[in-house]
């Protein structure tokens, strides 16, 4: 039998902690925001023990939007997988991307959103970072809408990149202004317009959810 190394796990439990706080720390106020010693501070631990696992400001940056990936995963593309493939699931995918935000899964809204305001005029590790995650998930969406139009749910002439392109504005712009605004009006809003678009590129007979 393997035996796990006490110490190994102890530095990887407190990893998990510190990307709890950094995920967070950064929805809100930027990537920037993190430091070594402001994460000892909240967290009580030693910033010798904090530096120890990241080596510098840009390793914890990094670190950071990876977490920020592994959690969107679980809240939003990996329960949308569990749909069939069709109209359904690019419906469900959407539906779980204004939960993510409205849920606050981040305190700051969606943290892809605000990372990449924060760096889309910059150069370096951290924007190729977020640069990623923001295609992974364009991606994403245009192979979900494709694989509806495989299924011969959307009409065989979807023009696959812009409707994927107007369903991600619609999300990102209810998640602004409702972080804006404090209020949720715009989820109600994009929802309308996500289930118009699709409908309007449905073939006859798909049945599609009603937006109550």
């Amino acid at each position: 039998m393997t035996r796990v190394d006490g110490r190994v796990e102890r530095g990887n439990r407190t990893r998990r902690l510190v990307l709890r706080r950094t995920v967070d720390i950064a929805s809100v106020e930027g990537l920037e925001a993190l430091t070594v010693g402001r994460l000892a501070a909240e967290l009580e631990l030693s910033k010798s023990g904090v530096f120890a696992l990241f080596g510098s400001k840009q390793e914890l940056q990094l670190a950071t939007v990876q977490e920020a990936a592994r959690i969107f995963t679980e809240r939003v593309l990996r329960p949308a997988a569990e749909s069939p493939a069709g109209a359904g699931r690019v419906w469900r995918l959407c539906e779980l991307w204004l939960e993510y935000s409205r849920g606050r899964v981040f305190p700051g809204g969606c943290f892809f959103y605000g990372a990449m305001a924060e760096f889309d005029a910059r150069s370096g590790p951290v924007h190729d970072a977020v640069v990623r995650a923001q295609r992974d998930w364009s991606a994403h969406v245009e192979r979900t809408i494709r694989e509806a139009r495989a299924a011969g749910e959307l009409r065989a002439d979807t023009d696959v990149p812009q409707l994927a392109f107007e369903l991600v504005a619609l999300l990102e712009t209810a998640n602004a202004l409702s972080v804006l605004h404090d209020e949720e009006t715009a989820y109600r809003r994009a929802r309308v317009g996500i289930a118009a678009r699709l409908r309007a590129a449905a073939v006859d007979g798909v049945p599609l959810l009603q937006v109550p």
